[in-house]
């Protein structure tokens, strides 16, 4: 499992190290690993001698990493140049890259020609080693700085940057990014992960992100994340006396009579979540289409409002009723295409009101954020929601703009904050999906591709995490392995992806994470 410390966690334990801070020896470690990366990575395109290495540097720990790194690939022969970002650099580190053989392009009088140079060197290089900032850094890039960035993306070198500790540009707490940013191949970060390297809007800078242990003392992580290994070990497995009742039993109710493909989707999904038994209740359209795909699921027809009335109820206690006659289940998932009338509204109410784990996805999220205290009411028991965006500031409330704005300022910090505030875990969707619990719990999912957006495919994650909810698994650890597997079928799936290829790749997702290939 990967973890993520606060930047406060990791100042207090590089203090701890004593000497070993206060003596260069935490610099050089850092600096060693960094230089060992870059070697590996010039040798694959073309050899160390003579290849033209720009080093991008402040006047912090970051810059002085960057500037060790230089000396490292000078004396192997690479042509080395730094480019500060300011009239002060970190005078050790550029002593040593001078010491090497290297040198320091400063600034001149001349705005527009130093513009035009530093873009020529940038053109020229085949590795850029990104030491502008380090992970004290907050709010926007200084005016250097940002200046280096700005031409930095205008050359397009991220294909050839590594990053040093972190992208320049992202907030390491938090993953914000504010003005110009360096995007990099490859980020090599030291001691421990850190926070904004895994959230967005700062994790689409990272690339290929390295960990490099540097003896670092570290408390709980502030974040974590699921390796091939840890969701292999997660998967609910059959033993030689199970039967499709032992191994989980989960209801969904999902589908309308205008949107039956989402009833096919979420059960779908649920029939590969791990369950040995999957019930579906739904009106009549859906129900025969779930019928016609899946002939192992237990479907039944619950009556639309036209029946409710002619049974005397015009307020969905009919439907609800039918829904929970449908048979004993271990977890409920609700909500995709079910709808937004009162009808629906009653079976998200009453399915709620069980006391066993439910998800709730789609409509199911538009109608809770019309009453939250539906959520609220069952603090402590299991409850998953899996919204996007969109669903989230409807959760919220509000301006969905100044929401979606908070989220890029804050994402993690966001989602505690109402994770706690409904006593719900919350699986915010997206290219780096969070979970988060109501204690404050965090985990972000690192598969997946940006071919998952499409219609259809959240669908498919709801039935898979209701499953897993259904086999035993808690709300995190259903969420975080629901979108572990989702991710990985997703890029097993051919493209362009569509929601039926990410169902139709569940069961190879399964495979290639319980043989340690995804």
């Amino acid at each position: 499992m990967l973890h993520a410390h606060t930047v406060e966690a990791v100042r207090a334990a590089e203090a701890g190290t004593g000497d070993l801070l206060t003596s260069g020896v935490l610099m050089q470690r850092a600096a060693t690993a960094l230089a060992t990366t870059c070697l590996r990575r010039l040798g694959r395109s073309g050899g160390v001698y003579g290849a033209r290495v720009v080093v991008l540097c402040g006047s912090g720990d970051n810059g002085g990493d960057a500037l060790f790194a230089g000396a490292q690939l000078a004396r192997r022969g690479a042509a080395v140049l730094a480019v500060p970002s300011g009239e002060r650099w970190h005078q050790a580190g550029a002593a040593a890259l001078q010491a090497a053989g290297g040198r320091i392009v400063a600034a001149t009088a001349d705005p527009s020609g130093d513009a035009e140079r530093v873009r020529r060197l940038l053109r020229d290089a085949r590795l850029v080693l990104d030491g502008l900032v380090g992970i004290g850094a907050r709010g926007g890039l200084r005016e250097g700085a940002a200046r280096l960035a700005g031409l930095h993306a205008e050359v397009g070198a991220g294909d050839r940057t590594v990053a040093v500790d972190i992208p320049s540009g992202v907030d390491a707490a938090t993953g914000a990014v504010e003005g110009a940013v360096v995007r990099a191949a490859r980020t090599v970060t030291f001691g421990t992960i850190k926070p904004g390297l895994l959230v967005l809007p700062g994790a689409e800078h990272v690339g290929d992100l390295q960990l490099v242990p540097i003896g670092l003392e570290l408390p709980s992580p502030d974040l974590s994340a699921l390796e091939s290994a840890d969701v292999a070990a997660l998967l609910p497995e059959p033993d030689v006396i199970s039967s499709k009742y032992t191994r989980g039993v989960v209801g969904v109710a999902s589908g309308s009579e205008q949107y039956p493909g989402a009833a096919v989707l979420s059960t779908g999904g649920a029939l590969h979540g791990g369950a040995g038994y999957v019930r579906f209740a739904s009106t009549a359209h859906p129900a025969e289409q779930v019928r016609l795909r899946f002939p192992e699921v237990v479907v039944t027809e619950v009556p639309t409002d036209d029946g409710a009335d002619r049974a005397g109820r015009a307020d969905g206690s009919s439907r609800a009723e039918a829904t929970l006659a449908a048979g004993r289940v271990q977890a409920w998932v609700v909500g995709s295409g079910l709808g937004t009338d009162d009808d629906a509204a009653t079976v998200v109410r009453t399915l709620l009101e069980q006391d066993l784990p439910v998800l709730v996805d789609a409509d199911g999220l538009s109608i809770v954020a019309q009453d939250p205290e539906m959520l609220r009411s069952r603090r402590g028991r299991p409850t998953l929601l899996t919204p996007h965006e969109g669903e989230f500031a409807r959760l919220v409330g509000g301006d969905p703009d100044a929401v979606t704005a908070d989220l890029a300022a804050d994402r993690l910090g966001v989602v505690r904050r109402v994770a706690a505030d409904l006593g719900v875990t919350l699986l915010l969707k997206g290219s780096s999906t969070l979970i988060v619990t109501p204690d404050g719990e965090a985990r972000v999912n690192r598969t997946g591709t940006g071919w998952l957006a499409t219609a259809g495919s959240g669908d498919v994650l709801s039935g898979l995490c209701g499953a897993l909810l259904a086999a035993g698994l808690s709300p995190l650890d259903a969420g975080s392995v629901g979108a572990y597997l989702h991710g990985v079928a997703a890029q097993l799936a051919p493209v362009p992806v569509v929601a039926e290829d990410v169902l139709n790749a569940l069961s190879g997702a399964w495979t290639a994470v319980r043989s340690g290939a995804a």
